[in-house]
């Protein structure tokens, strides 16, 4: 179970079929929009409860509470669940929320077959997290497990090729072929991914930088990378788009 916070998720998850449990209206702030997406919630067959004022506040994570909010059921899906082709993003250690949802919403632009989370990362389907996803969270198929290595050896036992992103040392990420069935590893946002992490993948990728900072924020990298990935599925490889 999560809780959905404000109309544009809940709009989301209806729009995917999602098992809902419930809506809950703070009745104090209702508005025609509100209106008629619970409207549209019962017609088909979702609960709606019309809270007093304040409770919302009081079960909200949020400094600034939206005032309808859902809880929705999920199933966990594992790697049999979701397709080893395109592009995949594994996150392995990522801690931040806000940049997590951001990779799951990157990624569905992207086109991402998959978004994996190894190790100890955060918990994609926390508030914050599906705050950032701005409803991606229903478009890209997810997984938890708990080993990166047996991640990778499921890729490249089904003729796919991983890429781990490292600060400095690897091919240029224009230069590296992301086009085909690839798997891209980004690492914890402060210490990256440890060397046995890179070993275990088929080659490293750097994003080459002008200025004087060491390096990027890793949802921006995650991007940079997904959509020159998706550029070279377009334009027939690495190098410049013909």
């Amino acid at each position: 179970m999560c809780v959905l916070e404000g109309p544009d998720l809940i709009d989301a998850a209806l729009d995917a079929g999602a098992e809902f449990e419930g809506i809950y209206l703070d009745a104090t702030r209702e508005s025609p929009a509100l209106r008629v997406l619970c409207e549209t919630a019962e017609a088909l067959g979702v609960r709606v409860f019309h809270l007093g004022a304040g409770v919302i506040e009081k079960i909200s994570d949020a400094q600034t509470p939206q005032p309808i909010l859902a809880a929705v059921r999920f199933v966990p899906r594992g790697l049999s669940d979701v397709s080893p082709r395109g592009c995949v993003v594994v996150l392995h250690d990522l801690r931040d929320p806000g940049n997590a949802g951001t990779v799951i919403r990157t990624a569905d632009a992207a086109g991402a077959s998959a978004v994996i989370f190894t190790g100890q990362s955060v918990d994609p389907y926390n508030p914050k997290t599906l705050r950032a996803t701005a409803g991606s969270i229903f478009h890209v198929p997810l997984v938890l497990h708990e080993s990166l290595s047996a991640v990778t050896t499921w890729f490249h036992e089904a003729g796919g090729t991983s890429v781990a992103a490292v600060v400095r040392g690897g091919v240029d990420h224009y230069d590296a072929p992301l086009g085909g069935d690839v798997m891209i590893v980004m690492g914890n946002e402060s210490e990256g991914l440890s060397p046995d992490d890179v070993r275990s993948c088929s080659f490293s990728v750097s994003i080459a930088m002008s200025g004087d900072n060491e390096s990027l924020n890793v949802a921006m990298a995650t991007g940079l990378l997904l959509f020159e990935s998706r550029r070279q599925r377009l334009s027939g490889g690495p190098g410049p788009t013909p």
